[in-house]
């Protein structure tokens, strides 16, 4: 344990004995209230419908658990009463439905990585005395926003944090919950201003909230979390980076470490491969090692697509250019700059400014586009609209700009400068319709990538434009849908609507099993309110009638091509399927007098659409196939006098099992059937 003291601040931070005081104090006051309560025979009603008998303020989750099975208890994680999380050594208060939850249940697996966060916390504070802010679960692990002040985190210092962790973990620290008055609150975090903030904006007035402590760390927490820290037996941290307190970059400037933990090392050594194989499909190295795309300080967050990297782009394009000429879309383009007074009208301007790129033009302040929406609102508004009209179906491949924050930039995945596949439509109050077209369309687009997708019902946010009843009918709208099309197989995620209405996010799984959040449908009966949108209804002749106002559906299915280009880069690995691949086909021939041959097959092929290259270098034959094999062309063709005697082509195909020389194909066929493979979108890479 030397190793680990000379790692801690000596003497610790006084903070840690303060908070430690004001703990035990009230835990002491709780302890005694808990034993004055009358005790009650409970019944416990398990999952699968047995009924377990308890008494009040007595019986844990741990202890039922316990009664069925000693290496069950060994597996939980959480325990869920009434269905709302609960820690599994928590006593019962009176009867109620029990669930038990391992590793495996993606809650459980949240309080675990929860937890896990709590304990690199303490390690942080205890290495470096900082402030702690946010710690939560991810979807991948955990993070936690600190203030370390003077002190910097650096790459060197994750084998220490390591260390101070696992030393927390062997010690078994219990997790204790106790409940506090606001008022012992603040006292207790009078040091940290970051919980300070909390304490004073989430907690009302003569109410309460949670702490939850193991060894000396106590942190604000709402909870609930593992038995205690030995539950997690394989911890590791990945990275750091800066970040905002609350995310703003007028705030302090934060350091953001991010781990990962499991309930065994098999699952931590199953994470590294994962690790592996990930850093081998990173957009980024595939982008720069096949020429697609590049970024340069010149213009941060902003792509240098090359000639391969558009042709990915354009396939997509084609691809929707396609589907909404079926669903009769109709194309539009809109300025790239507006007023002030579009945001302001828009509510986006109060609401989202500070994400805007502003300036001021001719005395006025303008802003660089952010979304699409508000101009598809002006167009829609630019004449008189008849019912006979709707639904209007406005898309755009607009270009936007968002103010993301330098630190926050990725890779293709968060940028500054992007495009969407973007759509509005202007319709009635009667949504279903367009809805079940909206969903046939999401179902066409993602199985031609072999994606899985779920769906999240994202509702009322705390900051929102419009009436309480407004937002309800929206709500219920899309509830109906989405049990109408995906019943039981969708979530709800309340909250997390955008400020002017629900939406609908679907968030697709890659060959990895990670879930991206890509499209969205989003309801909105504000925006024509703010714009004041009308039509013509049926009865606008008759006397008394009054124009109607539509609604909107906001409407992405790729989302940012950017963020989907890296995506589908990832899943694939950089071996594209054919119709968007940038290196469809490459000619070889096997000496220099079939040179005249091999470019006649290339030509042949690009006349016919496919993007195909020949290969005339001083270079042997051999050398020349791998480096084909090695730049993910789908098909190599070599000719040699064979070939050229019959026009035809010794295919390769590079998904095939054996690459030796195959039957020579007619080239005539090939063409046709290359075109085919094309045209139908085929993931498969056969001819």
């Amino acid at each position: 344990m030397a190793a680990v003291s000379s790692l801690e601040l000596n003497p610790p931070p006084e903070f840690f004995q303060s908070r430690i005081d004001l703990f035990d104090k009230y835990k002491a006051e709780y302890d005694e209230m808990v034993k004055a309560k009358p005790r009650q025979e409970i019944t416990i009603t398990l999952k699968d419908g047995k009924q377990k008998s308890g008494t009040s303020w007595e019986t844990t989750p741990m202890q039922v658990a316990l009664e069925i099975s000693k290496s069950l208890t060994e597996r939980l994680v959480i325990a869920k009463v009434d269905g709302v999380l609960w820690d599994l050594n928590r006593p019962l208060e009176m009867s109620v439905n029990l669930e038990l939850l391992d590793f495996e249940h993606p809650e459980g697996k949240q309080v675990f990585w929860h937890s896990s966060a709590h304990v690199l916390g303490e390690a942080a504070e205890k290495h470096y005395g900082c402030h702690l802010c946010f710690g939560p679960p991810t979807e991948d692990g955990f993070f936690y926003d600190m203030a370390t002040y003077d002190k910097k985190v650096l790459p060197t210092d994750y084998s220490n944090l390591e260390t101070l962790s696992k030393a927390v973990i062997k010690e078994k620290q219990k997790f204790v919950r106790l409940e506090l008055p606001k008022e012992v609150l603040l006292e207790m975090f009078k040091y940290n201003k970051y919980k300070q903030h909390f304490i004073e904006t989430k907690v009302p007035d003569g109410t309460t909230s949670t702490v939850y402590r193991c060894g000396p760390m106590i942190d604000l927490c709402i909870g609930p979390h593992v038995p205690h820290t030995g539950r997690i037996k394989s911890f590791m941290v990945t990275k750091h980076s800066a970040s905002y307190w609350l995310g703003d970059a007028a705030n302090d400037s934060l350091q953001r470490v991010y781990g990962i933990s499991f309930p065994d090392n098999k699952q931590m050594e199953e994470y590294k491969e994962f690790l592996k194989e990930a850093s081998r499909r990173d957009h980024r190295k595939i982008g720069k090692d096949q020429e697609l795309w590049f970024f340069d300080e010149i213009s941060p967050g902003s792509c240098f697509f090359l000639p391969n990297g558009v042709r990915i782009y354009n396939a997509l394009i084609d691809l929707m250019r396609g589907e909404y000429r079926k669903r009769g879309y109709q194309e539009v383009i809109s300025p790239n700059v507006f007023s002030s007074k579009l945001w302001e009208t828009s509510g986006h301007w109060d609401h989202y400014r500070e994400n805007m790129f502003v300036w001021e033009i001719d005395n006025r302040m303008s802003a660089l586009k952010a979304m699409n929406c508000p101009g598809h609102c002006v167009m829609f508004d630019s004449r008189d609209r008849s019912y006979r009209e709707l639904p209007l179906r406005l898309a755009e491949f607009g270009v936007i700009h968002r103010n993301e924050a330098s630190g926050a930039l990725s890779g293709l995945t968060r940028v500054r400068r992007f495009v969407q596949d973007d759509s509005h439509i202007c319709m009635p109050e009667q949504i279903k319709g367009e809805m079940d077209d909206l969903f046939r369309l999401l179902d066409k687009v993602y199985s031609l990538f072999g994606f899985e997708y779920k769906l999240e019902l994202s509702t009322r946010p705390e900051s929102f434009l419009g009436d309480i009843e407004t937002w309800n009918s929206a709500e219920k709208g899309l509830e109906d849908v989405l049990n109408e099309h995906y019943p039981g197989k969708w979530n709800l995620n309340p909250g997390d609507g955008a400020f002017y209405g629900p939406k609908i996010d679907i968030r697709i799984q890659d060959a990895l099993k990670r879930w991206h959040q890509c499209a969205t449908i989003q309801l909105d009966f504000q925006l024509p309110q703010r714009f004041n949108l009308k039509y013509r209804g049926e009865k606008v002749g008759e006397e008394g009638a009054e124009p109607l106002r539509p609604v909107i559906i906001h409407r992405a299915v790729l989302g940012s091509l950017e963020r989907f280009i890296a995506v589908i880069t990832e899943h694939f690995g950089g071996k594209w399927p054919f119709w968007l691949s940038p290196r469809q086909v490459l000619v070889i021939p096997v000496s220099k007098p079939y040179y005249d041959y091999a470019n006649e097959v290339r030509d042949k092929l690009w006349d016919a659409g496919v993007y195909a290259d020949v290969d005339n270098g001083p270079e042997t034959m051999k050398k020349k196939i791998l480096l084909g094999e090695t730049s993910q062309y789908n098909f190599i063709f070599v000719v040699g006098q064979d070939e050229m005697d019959n026009r035809a082509v010794n295919v390769r195909n590079r998904d095939a099992d054996k690459k030796a020389r195959a039957e020579i194909m007619p080239l005539d066929d090939v063409v046709a059937k290359l075109v085919s493979l094309k045209a139908e979108r085929r993931l498969e890479n056969n001819i």
